[in-house]
């Protein structure tokens, strides 16, 4: 069988899913409050920024693809208005259905679907936007979801990736005592789990940096990708035109 990295773990495809399925699994219970303990409250301010930059207009189509707990989602709705529509998306239950949930408490009543972003189950040319924010890591064939991503947007359309990204150099070194020694132990006394929390810190080492990721994009459909850097290049939103 074929293999990939899961963390620093070389498995196979196969078994990829079904570990990365766990990890969701086991905290998306306490995934919303460890996002805010593990950033310091930023991740708000990235996905704030996303939706600044994303400027969906009022009747827009939007696909929010691992959409987990439907932060994005709640923001884009609010863009695109009664005439628009926004799709909340994500390949694992345990996260949709509390993103559900959330939307649903708020008065927020949109499309909720079970989907894997390597095979979406949506019609060539049908969203004006797509956005995955720290979920493109997690995919097995990141080329194949680009690619489904770009099929799904109008000529035009826009792909918003928010993602952890390369961290400024002179920061590398504090960063990786947080993200390997700090983390974990936040990870185990928050949510019981360390070890999810330190796939977490590894599958951010193996992503693509900017660059790569940028080159990735462009590689895929994407005729103009820029670049913004988050704090330090610890996250980063690539957006891409679809040509």
């Amino acid at each position: 069988m074929t293999q990939t990295h899961f963390g620093f773990q070389q498995v196979d495809e196969q078994e990829k899913s079904q570990r990365v399925r766990g990890v969701f699994d086991r905290v998306a219970e306490r995934y919303d409050l460890m996002n805010d303990l593990m950033s310091a409250g930023l991740h708000r301010a990235w996905k704030a920024y996303t939706l600044a930059v994303a400027n969906a207009r009022p009747g827009d189509r939007v696909l929010d693809i691992a959409a987990g707990t439907g932060d994005l989602t709640r923001g884009f709705a609010r863009q695109v208005g009664p005439t628009g529509e926004v799709v909340h998306t994500d390949i694992n239950e345990a996260m949709l259905r509390r993103g559900r949930d959330r939307l649903l408490d708020e008065g927020c009543v949109l499309p909720t679907v079970l989907c894997d972003a390597e095979s979406l189950p949506f019609a060539s040319n049908r969203f004006d936007l797509v956005s995955v924010a720290f979920g493109l890591r997690n995919m097995t064939h990141k080329e194949q979801a680009l690619a489904e991503m770009g099929r799904v947007l109008r000529p035009g359309g826009r792909l918003l990736v928010l993602e952890f990204s390369r961290v400024a150099r002179p920061l590398q070194k504090a960063y990786d005592w947080y993200s390997f020694s700090v983390l974990p132990r936040l990870g185990q006394w928050v949510a019981g789990d360390a070890q999810s929390y330190r796939y977490l810190a590894e599958s951010i080492r193996m992503h693509p940096d900017q660059g790569q990721l940028k080159q990735l994009m462009k590689a895929n459909g994407f005729g103009h990708v820029d670049v913004h850097n988050l704090a330090a290049g610890v996250v980063a939103l690539h957006v891409g035109v679809k040509c």
